[in-house]
C-alpha cells in the first residue's frame, strides 16, 4: 500500500514539472519607475537590486531552483504579493497618497528588520541589509517624502480622518 502511495506521489511530482506559472520578466518602462520621479543614488540602486527587486521589480532573477514545482509556484506567489504591496518600476503610476504611503512603508518595513523577508535571506545571505544600509534606504525615503512635503498640499499626500457618525 504504501510502494502505492510513494509511486503515485512520485507519478504526480513528475506531471507538475510540465506547469509552470508566467515568469515576472517583462518590459521595463522607464518613466513608469520610481527613478522616473525621484533621484534614486548608485548605492541606493543597488541595495535595490540586491535585496528588493526581486519582489518588488517587474524583473526577478530566478535562482536554478524555481525551475522545480512545486517550488515555482511558491516563489511566484512571493513576487505577486510583493508587486501587489510595492512595484518599483511601476511606482510613477500611483497617485500621491500611495507613494507618500508606499515610502512611509519603507521605512516601517527596513526598520523593524521585516524587509527582505527571512524566507528569502535564508538563500540570499547577499540580501540582509545591513545597519547602515538600513539607514540609507530610510534616509532615501525620508527625503523623497519630505521633497513631496515641500511639493505637494498634505492633502493630496495623506486621507484626512473622517469622523465616525453618532460620535
Amino acid at each position: 500500500m504504501i510502494r502505492k502511495i510513494l509511486i503515485a506521489l512520485l507519478i504526480a511530482l513528475v506531471i507538475i514539472q510540465f506547469f509552470h506559472p508566467a515568469k515576472n520578466k517583462h518590459a521595463v518602462l522607464p518613466d513608469h519607475s520610481i527613478a522616473a520621479l525621484y533621484p534614486v543614488p548608485p548605492a541606493i540602486k543597488e541595495i535595490l537590486a540586491v535585496s528588493c527587486n526581486d519582489c518588488h521589480s517587474n524583473n526577478t532573477v530566478y535562482p536554478w531552483y524555481s525551475k522545480l514545482q512545486p517550488v515555482d509556484w511558491w516563489l511566484n506567489d512571493h513576487v505577486k504579493d510583493g508587486k501587489s504591496e510595492l512595484n518599483f518600476d511601476e511606482f510613477a503610476t500611483y497617485n500621491l497618497r500611495r507613494q507618500y504611503h508606499k515610502l512611509e512603508e519603507v521605512i516601517d518595513q527596513v526598520k523593524k528588520g521585516e524587509m527582505p523577508l527571512n524566507s528569502y535571506t535564508w538563500i540570499h545571505k547577499d540580501a540582509i541589509l545591513s545597519a547602515a544600509q538600513q539607514q540609507e534606504i530610510t534616509a532615501w525615503a525620508n527625503g523623497i517624502r519630505t521633497s513631496m512635503e515641500g511639493k505637494y498640499p498634505m492633502d493630496s499626500l495623506v486621507r484626512k480622518k473622517q469622523a465616525v457618525a453618532g460620535r
